[in-house]
């Protein structure tokens, strides 16, 4: 996949290399010199620039790139800007820091619906959210295996535990399925509610929309992910 990642402090530079060593393109784009000089040899490409400027921004490979995430976490106002340019520039997925509640109030009503939080998210677990095809989730339990929640595989929508061999043929290991239930409110009207099912049976049979929580070594779910 190839990225655009605005922002190299701590966190936007720590997720750019983390993207990069997963094999992915990624141009990294900061105004100081010393954040690109740092990185320009850990990452695809590295660009001294500033962001607020629509006109530079404008001759980044834009149509090219899957993702764009601005990473901005020293100015608020900055922070807006360059994302407010992104979405008038129709990039395919948009992805901003929220550096508080307010900011990412105006984050939301400028129409950004995916936010960054990094007081509460790693860039690890952004890096496998934005690389595992599917995955809603992840946990990290070291630098070699993680849990990681991802949408059930089409291919897989009406089998069974047992039909997937998850351990057999994946090496990965099925703990629970989370799966929309439908609840009444005190006023009796039905809303959806995502349950969580418990340790599955082998004859538990995977839904369409079902998110299944596996357990595994990176390189396995990554496989896992990719052939899914």
């Amino acid at each position: 996949m190839k990225f655009i990642i605005i922002g190299l402090g701590n966190f936007g530079g720590s997720l750019a290399e983390k993207l990069t060593q997963q094999g992915n393109e990624v141009i990294g784009v900061d105004s100081r010199p010393e954040r690109v000089s740092l990185l320009k040899d850990k990452l695809s490409h590295t660009i001294c620039m500033n962001a607020t400027d629509q006109t530079s921004i404008s001759h980044l490979p834009l149509k090219n790139t899957d993702v764009v995430m601005v990473c901005i976490g020293e100015d608020e106002g900055a922070n807006i800007m360059v994302t407010a340019l992104f979405k008038n520039l129709g990039v395919k997925r948009l992805i901003s820091r929220s550096i508080n509640p307010l900011h990412e109030n105006v984050l939301q009503a400028i129409g950004v619906s995916e936010i960054v939080r990094p007081e509460e998210e790693t860039a690890e677990r952004w890096s496998k959210k934005l690389c595992l095809k599917g995955v809603v989730d992840s946990f990290e339990l070291n630098k070699n295996f993680s849990i990681v929640e991802i949408v059930v595989p089409q291919k897989y929508i009406g089998k069974t535990i047992a039909d997937v061999k998850f351990t057999e043929h994946h090496n990965v290991l099925i703990l629970t399925i989370i799966r929309d239930t439908q609840e009444k409110t005190f006023l009796g009207r039905s809303k959806t509610v995502a349950s969580v099912q418990g340790i599955p049976e082998p004859s538990t049979i995977l839904l369409q929309h079902d998110i299944i929580v596996i357990y595994g070594a990176n390189e396995d779910l990554q496989k896992f992910a990719k052939e899914a």
